[in-house]
């Protein structure tokens, strides 16, 4: 304890699990650990990375499902009613920008609702979903923090180099 009444705490000692590689809120990357919300699985243990997206949104997909179904519906019915053959050039056309509906639904579904950026890994044998997140920055900052871990315990740990120490001249 200092006189003023501040606290100080005691040095962290260097070693493999004291290497925060990140943090924040809900998600810590350290040598040894790979924890988000209450899942915690030892870096050692994870043999295998692989990085996907997730499904495209529910509702998305059912606006595009609905309405191809209709734009298909409405082309059957005027087939079939002979009402092709009345139809002028302007309505070909507006019919062609009409079938394009379902595309410009799924474009503005993804920007609207974009799929998850995943993180699987294999631990024990079993494909385990690590962590999920629809900012793609935050995902590759986890993403490369986690191969850093992977890294470090296939090389032995983590260890300052020794450039990191101060160079002093010899007097």
């Amino acid at each position: 304890m200092q006189t003023d009444g501040s606290t100080t705490r005691p040095p962290r000692s260097p070693g493999a699990g004291s290497t925060l590689l990140y943090a924040r809120p809900g998600i810590v990357v350290t040598g040894e650990r790979f924890t988000v919300g209450r899942n915690s699985w030892p870096v050692a243990e994870i043999t295998q990375l692989w990085t996907t997206r997730g499904p495209h949104d529910r509702l998305a997909l059912r606006a595009v499902a609905v309405s191809a179904a209709l734009i298909g519906a409405v082309g059957v019915l005027l087939g079939f009613t002979g009402g092709l053959q009345r139809l002028t050039a302007a309505a070909y056309l507006t019919l062609g920008a009409v079938g394009l509906l379902p595309l410009l639904l799924v474009l503005i579904g993804d920007r609207w609702r974009p799929p998850l950026y995943e993180l699987w890994g294999r631990l024990g044998g079993a494909e385990v979903l690590l962590f999920s997140s629809d900012d793609e920055r935050q995902f590759g900052q986890v993403t490369r923090a986690l191969k850093r871990a992977r890294e470090g315990v296939r090389h032995g740990g983590w260890t300052d180099p020794p450039a990191a120490q101060a160079w002093r001249p010899n007097r």
